[in-house]
């Protein structure tokens, strides 16, 4: 039995200013995105032919379902060999240590990370603007998750381009234990517009350290916090635990909520602080790792 292995890492939102709005609904969007080193892992092994399936580990694994119309790993399977012209066939496990619906980009990775784990198993070598094309088809974040580096994302995520890389910086990411949909926390949205980070972006050079890092993110925000807040008054008390925890840089949320990261300068730091946090409030999920470096 041939297995191949790939690891689907939590993507951050570092900032996200709300720039715009296209004429049928969806918002332009301005946002800096990095990965870190924890996530899910999406195993494909050799499977007789006609077999296909999916099975869920780890500890968000009895979150999901694993329906073909619904999971976006199987959805990323059948997508890449209908490309590929073959009938699917393998034994897919995706062990699930992101929560769901968390605004870390965690069912956009398993996706991408499905792609590039049957491209090497059924040995398809489709061409990277054409793996590109299929996880569009999967979500405007599944792109960007592809390549797990530090990139600008413009338009309502579909525009990618390269960015400074982000330093290996200690990390801590704190989730409340609710998810947030999306579209409502858009649709609660008000006031005006932000005017994004301008043709340089965020970073105009790869900062030296989490300090740094902290430094150059600090005049760009989350213009989705407010009216995440808003619906989940939690997230601000996760924020408020993060920024009270000794040692932090600078705390933000990522995404559209509910998950929050903090920055710290050292492992030990964000490790003491990821287990305060457990500690103090037993039902989050709270684990330090470090942002992916390139």
């Amino acid at each position: 039995m041939t297995e191949v292995v790939r690891a689907a890492p939590a993507k951050l939102n570092l900032t996200l200013e709300v720039v715009g709005r296209r004429a049928d609904g969806y918002h332009l969007l301005d946002s800096l995105v990095a990965f870190t080193e924890y996530g899910d892992t999406v195993k494909a092994a050799t499977a007789e032919a006609g077999e296909f399936g999916l099975t869920l580990a780890g500890d968000f694994g009895p979150f999901l379902i694993a329906d073909a119309f619904d999971n976006l790993v199987l959805k990323a399977a059948r997508l890449l060999a209908e490309e590929a012209g073959i009938k699917p066939a393998a034994q897919l496990t995706l062990t699930k240590r992101l929560p769901v619906a968390s605004g870390i980009g965690g069912g956009s990775s398993d996706a991408a990370a499905t792609l590039l784990a049957l491209a090497a198993l059924w040995q398809v070598s489709p061409a990277p603007e054409d793996l590109a094309r299929i996880a569009l088809k999967l979500g405007a974040d599944v792109p960007v998750c592809l390549a797990t580096r530090t990139a600008r994302l413009e338009g309502i995520g579909e525009r990618i381009s390269p960015a400074p890389a982000v330093p290996p910086a200690p990390i801590v990411l704190v989730n409340p234990g609710v998810g947030l949909a999306t579209p409502k926390v858009f649709q609660a949205r008000e006031g005006a517009f932000s005017p994004g980070a301008g043709p340089a972006g965020v970073l105009s050079a790869s900062p030296a350290d989490a300090t740094a890092l902290a430094d150059a993110l600090r005049p760009y925000g989350n213009d989705l916090t407010p009216p995440a807040i808003g619906l989940m008054p939690v997230i601000g008390q996760v924020l408020e635990r993060l920024e009270a925890t000794e040692d932090c840089l600078l705390a933000r949320m990522s995404g559209s909520g509910a998950t929050c990261f903090a920055l710290f300068p050292t492992d030990a730091a964000a490790e003491a602080a990821a287990s305060a946090i457990r500690a103090a409030e037993p039902r989050w999920w709270a684990v330090a790792t470090r942002l992916k470096a390139a």
